[in-house]
């Protein structure tokens, strides 16, 4: 970037990695929760690991995820429709590093927001800064609340092909990410990339003794110039992960213009 510091080129350069992050934020939440289990008692493994998905009954619980490009870390909080997510990507072609958090109560929303790397990023002030709704003109540009399950978890276990118990709460089989919610768990035109080997992802998970599900990793292969990679997400600290509560005194601020500004565009 040749940009003078401060220029409208660098902020939409910087703005360009937020959505890059933001799109990432597929990794937790965007397909929706699971379906609701059978009234049966669970007869096959598929059943089973499905029922230890968390469906917002397990207490607040800490979460983390992992795809080709970011790292997701956070915590749930079901009984207050509400979350923390914090995401770190590593440096783009250009040397930015992105940082960025959402906290979310019910409609109440706030962000905290990092970059660096190199000269003329925006700067925040270093606390959660409130967001007005109305300001915003695109409600996708931050993320929203639709279930326990921002992991994806379920949508993904749904799409398995075959799965066998391999042990005590140890399960692994294929799923068939080509189509569906849970190819919607991947970027953007990835499943259509991965061609047919996108029908057979081979997943491992694993199921806690309190009966909820603790990991799922997806073994992603390569297609064309991306390289294979680990897709991952872990649930943990259930019913004994503290609340998620509204920020409060120095903790936060007003979210400035340029925050809308970032958003928006």
């Amino acid at each position: 970037m040749t940009q003078a510091t401060g220029s409208a080129g660098t902020i939409r350069r910087a703005v360009g990695t937020v959505a890059a992050m933001l799109a990432a934020t597929t990794l937790l939440g965007g397909c929706g929760p699971k379906s609701e289990p059978a009234a049966a008692p669970a007869t096959s493994p598929k059943e089973a690991l499905l029922d230890a998905v968390p469906d917002g009954t397990e207490g607040a619980f800490r979460f983390s995820g992992k795809d080709s490009s970011s790292t997701i870390t956070g915590r749930i909080d079901p009984d207050a429709k509400a979350f923390e997510i914090n995401t770190a990507m590593a440096p783009d072609k250009d040397g930015i590093t992105t940082k960025m958090s959402f906290l979310l109560i019910g409609e109440e929303i706030w962000m905290k927001a990092k970059f660096s790397g190199h000269p003329g990023l925006p700067k925040f002030p270093n606390k959660w800064m409130k967001l007005d709704r109305a300001k915003l003109t695109d409600g996708g540009s931050v993320p929203a609340y639709d279930g326990a399950d921002q992991g994806n978890a379920g949508p993904l276990i749904e799409a398995a092909t075959s799965v066998e118990e391999q042990g005590p709460g140890r399960y692994a089989g294929v799923i068939d990410v080509s189509s569906g919610n849970a190819a919607k768990a991947l970027d953007d035109s990835e499943a259509t990339a991965l061609g047919e080997a996108a029908k057979r992802v081979p997943f491992t998970a694993v199921v806690g003794p309190d009966k909820n599900l603790t990991s799922l990793t997806l073994k992603i292969p390569a297609a064309g110039e991306r390289k294979a990679y680990d897709y991952v997400v872990t649930y943990a600290d259930y019913g004994s992960t503290p609340k998620i509560t509204v920020p409060t005194g120095g903790e936060a601020t007003k979210a400035p213009a340029m925050a809308y500004e970032m958003l928006n565009s």
